[in-house]
């Protein structure tokens, strides 16, 4: 899909310019495409998919995703559901449990699908009950829940209407929490408490953080709806039915093709430049799936941009720092709980004290003693990942970005501790290793600028870096101080997740405004 400017004798130029091809970026672009203009999106790389990518990075024949892995919304997000990628050859699987969250002492709470099977394996009795009300719900209203949560601040009332007032309550409850507040509040063994607070962890929230319980209630809902799906054949399945919906309607993608800056004129964003000296011209909007920071200190102008949002990118909060680790494996872990050895997602913890401990650490900068871990299980339901017979394991834990003595040093030291966790809950588990890929915080910035010291989420998930204030106020609808360019990355609401809402609302925010 080769293309060049009509700056330099080629195509006619495009309508759009598209910054990256993540699944925001290809997602904004596969919108404005479908709107009938013309689009091209630029990406860095040599491959498209940004942190949506998978590779053989262990052992031939293991396929390993790099990035994102597990997707509970791929079937159910309003910005993916008009493409039919599943039209476009994506497959989605499921294991028979969506997540298991054990213990060293063997318990384990977990998340189905099923209500009924769900409620029983949060413990029945009471824990149960509590759970069953709560996912039902859930599957009755979460078409008007996505359509509340992922659109374009602010909300459209009717979609919070639709919810009903119990359901709001719940929600308003789990906001104005920390997850641990709100888990011993509702269930009553330390199994199902701890699983919120578990789930908040895929961000920098810890279980004891003001206002952290809705990021835990709403994965653990998502868990209980769309689930921890996989894709077959792994991630760069998904990228490749973006990529395919995208040419159905003519749009085109450069790869290798790095922009060092944005060119506007007269207040307005007209062109990119790339590193090989070339300027790109789009006649009406440049769509960036780029950090904040990187388009506002990096990519415009001094001049172009206010002093304020200067200043506020200089200190931008960023999420914790990600130390992720892919196995090739003989057999999968023989966990000593049978929900763990049936899950797509295992999630360690003994407690919510454990879980704090492991928090404080991370805060403190220090190399976490006993690694709070997100572990993946791919292979259980897609057996296209790995050779007969054999598996792969996908693990992160959250980190700090940077470390004492640089992370080329801990590298082999945290790798270690993170397989004495899991063995502590599989034994013999080092004994099914056949090789391991370790990848810290410095790798990940390096595959991919946008995780900006490690960090999965596009800045932090904390309360106050949400809503109005992502990125940063009053540029929380996509529109920037430059007319014509859009931000439509996960720094922008509503934040990290396979969703494609933050491509998808900002190339909204174009068609209408350009119109």
């Amino acid at each position: 899909m080769a293309y060049r400017s009509a700056v330099n004798g080629g195509a006619q130029d495009p309508d759009a310019l598209v910054i990256g091809s993540g699944p925001n970026g290809l997602v904004a672009a596969c919108h404005l495409a479908r709107a009938g203009w013309r689009v091209h999106v630029v990406e860095t790389a040599d491959t498209a998919g940004g942190a949506v990518r998978s590779a053989e990075i262990t052992e031939p024949g293991f396929i390993h995703d790099l990035g994102a892995a597990f997707f509970p919304f791929g079937k159910l997000s309003p910005a993916l559901k008009p493409l039919d990628l599943e039209g476009a050859g994506l497959r989605w699987l499921h294991a028979p449990l969506e997540s298991a969250h054990i213990a060293k002492d063997g318990s384990c709470a977990s998340i189905a699908r099923d209500v009924e099977l769900a409620a029983r394996c949060m413990g029945g009795g009471d824990d149960g009950e509590t759970w069953r009300k709560m996912a039902r719900w859930h599957g009755e209203t979460v078409h008007e829940l996505l359509a509340l949560l992922l659109s374009t601040l602010p909300p459209s009332p009717s979609a919070a209407i639709k919810l009903g007032w119990p359901g709001l309550a719940m929600l308003a409850d789990a906001a104005l929490s920390s997850g641990r507040d709100w888990s011993e509040r509702h269930f009553r063994s330390p199994a199902a408490q701890r699983v919120i607070p578990g789930l908040a962890l895929h961000t920098d929230i810890g279980p004891n953080d003001p206002c952290g319980g809705a990021v835990g209630f709403m994965l653990a809902m998502l868990a209980s709806s769309g689930g921890f799906a996989v894709p077959e054949g792994g991630t760069s399945a998904i990228t490749s039915a973006l990529l395919a919906r995208l040419a159905d309607h003519g749009g085109t993608v450069e790869t290798g093709a790095r922009v060092t800056n944005i060119v506007t004129r007269q207040g307005r964003a007209v062109a990119l430049r790339t590193a090989d000296g070339r300027e790109l011209t789009a006649t009406r909007a440049i769509i960036a799936d780029v950090s904040a920071p990187s388009l506002y200190l990096d990519l415009l102008a001094e001049v172009d941009v206010p002093s304020r949002i200067r200043r506020h990118m200089r200190t931008f909060r960023q999420g914790f720092g990600t130390f992720k680790m892919d196995w090739a494996l003989d057999a999968l872990p023989a966990w000593i709980a049978e929900d763990a050895q049936r899950a797509s997602v295992v999630h360690t913890g003994d407690d919510n004290d454990d879980l704090d401990r492991f928090v404080r650490q991370v805060r403190a900068g220090e190399l976490p003693s006993d690694p709070y871990l997100v572990i993946g299980q791919q292979s259980l339901s897609d057996p296209t990942r790995a050779p007969t017979g054999k598996h792969t394991l996908w693990a992160y834990s959250r980190v700090p970005s940077n470390i004492e003595g640089g992370w080329k040093q801990a590298k082999q030291r945290y790798a270690d501790r993170i397989e004495e966790r899991i063995a502590s809950m599989a034994p013999g588990f080092r004994s099914q290793i056949r090789a391991r890929h370790m990848t810290s915080p410095p790798d990940l910035e390096k595959m991919n600028a946008n995780l900006r010291g490690g960090d999965l989420g596009g800045g932090s998930a904390q309360m106050r870096h949400q809503l109005v204030f992502r990125p940063v106020f009053p540029y929380f609808r996509y529109r920037t101080p430059v007319q014509g360019l859009y931000l439509g990355s996960s720094y922008t609401h509503p934040g990290a997740g396979v969703h494609g809402a933050c491509g998808h609302n900002a190339a909204m925010m174009a068609l209408r405004d350009l119109a």
